[in-house]
């Protein structure tokens, strides 16, 4: 009776663990919603002031950030061509930030003119800002 009882138990005992080793995937990042979007690099983020630049394929978009700034290079998806406030996802540090963006489809000149002009009034010296150029990869 005792062999029985043991070998029984022993036997329920491995197949519910073997059962429970089974592999599933619940782990879902959310990245495919985001990386459908448009691309785009950061290229220029200053600590004084709340507007960055985006560097996309089809020009310079600036933003005013609603808290968090990204840094220079750093890679960011989004909807770029539109005005308004948006969700941004920032791919570098893997986290989503919220921005209003004010102009997009710029030129280098019309970007750096924008950006001299509206973090004017944050730097303490009235030193120009540069944009920095050839951040955005091709994919």
């Amino acid at each position: 009776m005792k062999k029985i009882f043991t070998i029984s138990s022993m036997l329920i005992l491995s197949v519910v663990l073997l059962v429970s080793c089974s592999k599933r995937s619940y782990h879902d990042d959310g990245n495919d919603y985001w990386l459908t979007k448009e691309y785009g690099v950061v290229v220029y983020s200053d600590n004084l002031c709340p507007y960055y630049v985006i560097e996309t394929y089809d020009g310079y978009t600036v933003v005013r950030s609603n808290g968090y700034r990204p840094y220079e290079g750093d890679e960011v998806y989004g909807d770029l061509s539109r005005l308004g406030s948006r969700d941004l996802y920032n791919y570098t540090d893997n986290s989503i930030m919220r921005g209003e963006i004010t102009d997009y489809w710029l030129t280098y000149g019309e970007a750096q003119y924008l950006i001299d002009n509206l973090c004017y009034g944050y730097s303490r010296t009235a030193e120009k800002k540069t944009i920095k150029q050839g951040l955005l990869k091709k994919k």
